[in-house]
């Protein structure tokens, strides 16, 4: 069997949406069910909304996404990030380290291979959540710092 077939389907995930799975895992990252929680929960408040019936809506998502992103500091200076694998099960998987190597349109990528623009990703020393949500008639973005 070869190295390719060995590979989990999330990790092949992740791969198709321009994403490099990193070895080195880590320490800092916040509690999976606090994170799912800080973009699901009752009183979230999301920091950029787009209507889902909106022509351009993926490339607005993907504008927005991505300017909430660097305005906290998401990316390591290596372009590295942790996120949870957009797939059934990920919230088992955990954070993945991970290296954006195309380094735009993300929740586009990710669509393009799930079907959906929903993930959540965490800064790397695990403060900075920027997540996309698709709610019933709007996409989100959702930023949350946990302490």
């Amino acid at each position: 069997m070869t190295k390719e077939q060995e590979k989990p389907e999330w990790q092949d995930v992740l791969e198709r949406c321009g994403l490099q799975v990193l070895e080195n895992a880590t320490q800092d990252a916040p509690p999976v069910r606090s994170a799912i929680y800080a973009v699901t929960g009752f009183e979230v408040e999301p920091v950029a909304t787009i209507p889902a019936s909106s022509p351009d809506a993926a490339a607005e998502l993907d504008a927005k996404w991505h300017l909430h992103a660097s305005s906290v500091s998401l990316y390591d200076d290596n372009g590295e990030f942790l996120i949870l694998p957009p797939v059934s099960g990920g919230s088992e998987i955990g954070w993945v380290r991970v290296k954006d190597t195309v380094g735009r349109n993300l929740p586009s990528r990710v669509a393009k291979v799930t079907g959906s623009p929903e993930f959540l990703a965490v800064s790397t020393d695990g403060r900075h959540l920027c997540a996309a949500s698709v709610e019933e008639y709007e996409h989100w973005v959702v930023l949350h710092e946990f302490s």
